[in-house]
């Protein structure tokens, strides 16, 4: 019994000292699948800039600006007074829908109700976000922002679809600026 017990421990043990792992079938470098998995989004974004191109040609009845970070904007209403713009840490209020680019309602401005938002201290639709500094209080802009700077490749899980391009009226009520934490 005593010699059965230690030739399978003897055995258990030489049998488990050589296990060498089993080579990929098809080896590929993953710097390679990385160049291919950029190329693919640098294809599907410029698509999609086509097509919100397409989109603001067809509006001969808006003017639409380019922002430098990579969304479109109309003023429906631009105060031209000199009032202050959000800063970072400033708290506004403001009332905003969601569409597709065929204007098929989303989320509506009732549905989604008066956001409180702290600038670039909450998360945020990242085009929103960015477009809401551009404005004063009254003011009453259309964002078109690509799915890179909305919901991007995951959609919402509900309405908005993976990579879909929104369009978005935002109406600025009120900016609180940042209390100076030094008095």
């Amino acid at each position: 019994m005593k010699i059965k017990g230690i030739f399978l421990l003897v055995l258990f043990c030489y049998g488990c000292s050589k296990n060498e792992a089993r080579r990929p079938v098809n080896p590929r470098p993953s710097s390679t699948l990385l160049s291919e998995t950029v190329a693919t989004s640098k294809a599907l974004n410029a698509q999609e800039v086509a097509q919100i191109q397409m989109y603001i040609d067809k509006d001969t009845t808006q003017i639409y600006e380019v922002s430098k970070s990579g969304f479109w904007y109309v003023y429906h209403n631009k105060i031209q007074e000199n009032s202050p713009l959000p800063a970072f840490g400033d708290e506004v209020l403001l009332e905003y829908n969601i569409t597709d680019l065929q204007g098929s309602v989303l989320y509506s401005q009732e549905s989604l109700g008066v956001k409180k938002y702290k600038i670039d201290k909450e998360d945020f639709i990242s085009g929103l976000q960015k477009g809401i500094k551009l404005m004063k209080v009254g003011e009453i802009v259309t964002f078109v922002i690509p799915s890179y700077h909305a919901f991007g490749i995951a959609g919402d899980g509900n309405k908005i679809e993976v990579n879909q391009t929104i369009k978005s009226t935002v109406t600025l009520l009120n900016i609180k600026k940042k209390k100076d934490e030094n008095n």
